[in-house]
């Protein structure tokens, strides 16, 4: 449910690790040298110094540290090809930025990219409240005179307007219509505002995606009820597109839905389940998720097992609470604003207004976190290998109601909320990783030669014909060059070199031969 962003408080200090272990990837070819796990870390490194591990994990215990590996002999001469590094996917280095989009943007922002160098922002027009910007900008002057103007990367009718890094289109001078507004920019920098996208009736949106040259605009009719869907074809004529109505009758209430489109094409719903949490009392979130999946993301979604499940244990008991919109919104539904909850015991976190982005296959879902320890909300996220598999919390950032999403654009991830910072970061891997293997030539038990030292990261991009699909390339060091060999070891220093909470939390390393 949307709520007034909470502005008075700080970003959070702490430091904390969150080490996630997931399965090991399939077992590497014959006399690889894989080390994955505790155990491994703890029995295969001949020199480690200043490094912890723990859950799977090696990261710095202190700024920094390194660590050699014990040597891989083989009974046959073999040519070393490269070594891969994994990380944690737990993914905590964000950094505070000053709000995104434009300073008028009202109510929960909504994120679609739908291409390089095509970001796309949406939310409520905001004429004298606008979205507190860091930088002292007021409303907008009664007085003020549009002017043409020109902006790179846009060949249409551009005029300036009273805000700042905002242009108007010709679409953003079509008489407001009371729901969502579209705002474009090349730069994440500047916006042109090319009007409405849906209408007063269908102002609860939450989410959206793209596909073959549309996008799917989702929203909950009534307030955190069933999710419906716009298909819009084009987003510059400042009207909404193809009303397609009810697109999954959820049999639970909360919806605040989030939608993803798998490598597959199939649209991918994750909806708030409010069946064991009195939702009023928690920020109107839930420990418990619920999925759904359609092959058009506008008919026929199917309920799938939940991908968040934190519920605590069940008491047999009922309880009610009511909701301030159903029955306004939707009489002909809602007969009474009362739902009924089965409480649970001990008091649960709660989690929702969902936003999903995926990253070479690891799928994150970020929300509003509301735990019970100290009530301070903030935008936390789970993680997971697979939509069809539980996902595990990650961490959480910020303070206040976020309603937060999530864009790949410009090389980096950007994390829009309603509090009063959004955030940045470069992706998942956290630097810095040096990498160099050795090879002993003859068969001596020693190294006799070692490759350079070489910085080692993942690389993300866009994927073609995806807004919410990034593709990932491994950390991978190339030690072609070194000669064959019948021992080899590998050396890898961790810094941490970030401001943030994060640091370099290795979880597997493989030298692969040719």
């Amino acid at each position: 449910m949307r709520t007034t962003p909470n502005s008075n408080h700080s970003l959070i200090s702490h430091v904390t690790f969150f080490c996630i272990t997931l399965a090991a990837a399939t077992a590497p070819a014959n006399d690889s040298l894989l080390i994955s796990g505790s155990a491994d870390w703890e029995s295969k490194l001949e020199i480690r110094q200043g490094l912890d591990v723990a859950d799977g994990v090696i990261f710095p215990s202190g700024k920094a540290g390194e660590f050699r590996t014990k040597v891989l002999s083989t009974d046959t001469k073999k040519k070393p090809s490269s070594v891969t590094l994994t990380q944690s996917p737990v993914w905590q280095n964000w950094n505070p930025i000053e709000n995104l989009g434009p300073v008028n943007l009202g109510d929960a922002p909504v994120f679609l990219r739908v291409g390089p160098q095509n970001y796309w922002i949406f939310g409520r027009y905001k004429t004298n409240q606008p979205k507190n910007s860091g930088n002292g900008q007021a409303g907008p002057s009664t007085e003020f005179t549009p002017e043409p103007a020109t902006l790179d990367g846009f060949n249409i009718p551009l005029q300036t307007t009273p805000f700042p890094n905002q242009f108007d289109a010709p679409g953003g001078l079509m008489p407001r219509l009371g729901g969502y507004h579209a705002w474009q920019s090349r730069d994440m920098v500047n916006w042109v505002h090319h009007g409405s996208i849906t209408e007063r009736f269908s102002a609860w949106m939450t989410t959206a995606e793209y596909a073959d040259g549309k996008a799917y605009f989702y929203y909950d009719f009534p307030n955190d009820q069933d999710p419906h869907v716009y298909v819009d074809s084009n987003l510059f004529d400042g009207l909404p597109g193809d009303h397609k109505g009810l697109a999954y009758d959820d049999p639970t209430h909360g919806s605040d839905c989030g939608i993803i489109r798998d490598l597959d094409g199939k649209f991918h719903l994750i909806v708030e389940d409010w069946s064991p949490i009195n939702a009023r009392t928690h920020a109107w979130d839930s420990p418990l998720a619920a999925h759904a999946v359609s092959e058009d993301g506008v008919n026929d979604f199917q309920t799938l097992p939940p991908p968040v499940d934190e519920r605590t244990h069940p008491s047999g008991k009922i309880g009610t609470y009511t909701h301030p919109h159903w029955v306004k919104e939707h009489p002909e539904k809602f007969k009474i604003d009362v739902a009924e909850y089965e409480i649970h015991e001990p008091e649960q976190n709660a989690y929702g207004d969902w936003a999903a982005i995926c990253i070479g296959g690891q799928y994150y879902l970020f929300c509003d976190y509301d735990p019970v320890d100290t009530k301070q909300m903030s935008a936390g996220w789970f993680t997971s290998p697979s939509l069809d598999q539980q996902f595990t919390f990650c961490d959480h950032v910020g303070n206040g109601h976020p309603d937060p999403d999530i864009m790949f654009a410009e090389g980096q991830f950007y994390l829009v909320t309603q509090q009063d910072s959004d955030f940045v970061s470069p992706g998942p891997w956290v630097e810095t990783v040096e990498a160099r293997a050795g090879v002993d030539t003859n068969n001596d038990g020693s190294i006799d030669q070692w490759s350079d030292w070489r910085d080692v990261k993942e690389t993300y991009d866009y994927v073609d014909g995806f807004s919410k699909q990034v593709s990932k390339t491994p950390a991978r060091l190339d030690v072609s060059d070194l000669p064959e060999g019948y021992g080899f070891q590998v050396e890898v220093r961790l810094t941490d070199s970030t401001e943030n909470k994060s640091k370099p939390m290795i979880q597997s390393l493989e030298l692969s031969f040719e």
